[in-house]
């Protein structure tokens, strides 16, 4: 029984006890929360739905708690139900009831966990969109991880998800890159608001060497901004590929102005009175939809600004069907989350059909000092970068086991050992360890059993009740956009089985007979490695079977 089939449980059996006294049920929440407790003796589970329900149905908390166990403790899933403090029921499982958590993972397998809160919502989810003047950054490779996971989540809860990378190839900053290529195929220094660092070169010479006449070409610049640009945004999906984080869609900024999408969206809101004239430019009237200030549309000199291409781009996500957009950007769009909302207000769009979130800055620490040079970019630390030093795996489950919300400090010294220590190595181990039991196993013609009511033992129902509170995980994870929640209850899965594994043994030794608890407690162990497998499937993490 997972906590949310007990919730369930409780509910229904509150709702009976309500109508055998008499009660108003509407005094009952719509949803009973079930929590764990953190000291085990208090039971397996815990609730205060009789502190929540009793004073509305005007009876007392412990009398309604006190009815509530005795009720609770006649069906046939509880063992005991004690009433603690004011009101706190805590409940214990029966064996067998734990067990079906076991056979419910077995029979899901890839699926356990799987939700449906997001059935029928089309969400539209936009992450690392880095500029494609050089190579993916540490922020960058930060939204790689967590955006994927993230998709993988919602996913998982049912939402139909398109992943989107908004490729900015308009604007000043390609200006830039392009002066930046001119200058390296010249042998010149780099513009002082240029770009530097080797694949500045490097993409110079690959244009060179594509259009020997570059330089010389009457349309020099273009020429340089056309193969420059492609080969740098080749790489960084090539990099992105590598770092297992495909996307469905590459949408190009350059496309709104060309096919005038972003006049189209300007003249709506001008039409609408959103946008008013002052001082030579157009501002929209953000103020009045919650921003702390007014934005500038179109600038003095007629060039739409920055807000015009999202103003566009947010009605060109709207109209593919999207009811969800969301958009993953770095710690210096703080900003961007006032004025998208009010642009979908302005449009007389849903501002909730937006949602932005912000992600802080990441450090590359090792020897316990700062990483700051690039061997390749110069100035920055890049996606290969890490990659280089400690792997995919690594790399992908340092990025994605954190808040976004928070800074990141990443100890390259510690993801290289491999030791308990080292989080991704502590989670990939236990699978392996679980892998490895399942093995041998097969090779002792030790085959699962179902005699599940046998688990008794302490350490068994730990890590039974830890495997039961992961479809819980993930469904928060998704309601709350935090992947990180998987990765940190894999880390207190990884620390419950490692526990179960020296108390428990699985198999038998030596002339030893097998027996209905080996056979269970090996049933015990698939459905754990299940678990581990189904987690690290969401991090876009591997579930190696030895190490």
């Amino acid at each position: 029984m997972t906590p949310a089939a007990l919730a369930e449980l409780v509910r229904a059996t509150a709702l009976d006890v309500m109508s055998t006294r008499g009660l108003d049920p509407a005094a009952l929440p719509t949803a009973v929360t079930i929590e764990r407790p953190r000291n085990p003796e208090h039971g397996d589970y815990a609730t205060n739905v009789a502190l929540q329900t009793a004073k509305k149905a005007g009876v007392t908390p412990r009398d309604f708690a006190g009815w509530l166990a005795e009720a609770l403790t006649s069906t046939d899933a509880i063992s005991s139900v004690e009433v603690a403090g004011p009101g706190f029921l805590n409940l214990r499982l029966a064996a067998d009831a734990q067990g079906a958590i076991v056979r419910d993972v077995v029979a899901a397998g890839a699926d356990y966990g799987r939700g449906a809160a997001l059935a029928g919502r089309k969400i539209n989810l936009e992450f690392v969109s880095a500029n494609p003047t050089g190579p993916i950054h540490l922020g960058g490779t930060r939204w790689a991880a967590v955006g994927d996971a993230l998709g993988r989540v919602l996913a998982f809860n049912g939402g139909e998800v398109t992943r989107e990378y908004y490729f900015n190839d308009a604007g000043a900053q390609i200006d830039r890159f392009v002066r930046s290529l001119i200058a390296a195929a010249q042998g010149a220094p780099a513009p002082e608001d240029g770009y530097a660092g080797g694949y500045i070169g490097d993409i110079a010479a690959e244009v060179l060497r594509q259009e020997p006449g570059a330089l010389t070409s009457a349309d020099s610049p273009e020429v340089f901004r056309r193969i420059g640009v492609n080969l740098m945004f080749e790489e960084i999906k090539e990099d992105l590929h590598d770092f297992g984080t495909d996307f469905d869609v590459f949408f190009h900024e350059n496309s709104l102005h060309e096919s005038g999408a972003v006049t189209k969206a300007v003249e709506q809101l001008k039409s609408s009175g959103a946008l008013y004239f002052d001082n030579g430019a157009w501002w929209l009237r953000s103020t009045e939809f919650g921003d702390d200030k007014d934005r500038v549309v179109i600038k003095s000199d007629g060039d739409p600004a920055y807000i015009a291409g999202d103003i566009a781009y947010l009605v060109d996500k709207r109209s593919r069907g999207f009811d969800l957009c969301i958009y993953m950007l770095g710690a210096d769009h703080h900003g961007y989350v006032g004025r998208l909302k009010a642009a979908a207000a302005a449009l007389g769009d849903d501002p909730d059909a937006v949602e932005v979130l912000i992600g802080q800055l990441v450090n590359l620490v090792s020897d316990g000092k700062p990483v700051r040079m690039s061997k390749r970019a110069g100035t920055v630390i890049t996606m290969q970068d890490l990659v280089d030093a400690v792997g995919v795996d690594a790399a992908r489950y340092a990025m994605s086991r954190s808040s976004v919300d928070s800074s990141l400090d990443i100890d390259l010294d510690l993801l290289r050992k491999r030791s308990n220590d080292n989080p991704v190595f502590y989670v990939q181990y236990a699978h392996a360890r679980l892998s490895s039991v399942l093995r041998n196993a097969a090779e002792l013609g030790v085959t699962p059993g179902d005699a599940l009511d046998l688990l008794t033992h302490e350490r068994e129902g730990d890590l039974i009740r830890t495997l039961g509170e992961f479809p819980r995980v993930v469904a928060t994870a998704g309601e709350l956009r935090e992947p990180h929640r998987v990765a940190r209850y894999l880390e207190e899965l990884a620390g419950t089985y490692h526990r179960f594994h020296e108390a428990c043994r699985v198999l038998p030794r030596g002339d030893e007979e097998t027996t209905d608890l080996h056979r269970a407690r090996l049933r015990l162990v698939a459905a754990t490695r299940q678990v581990f497998a189904n987690g690290l499937g969401l991090l876009g993490v591997t579930a190696p079977e030895r190490m």
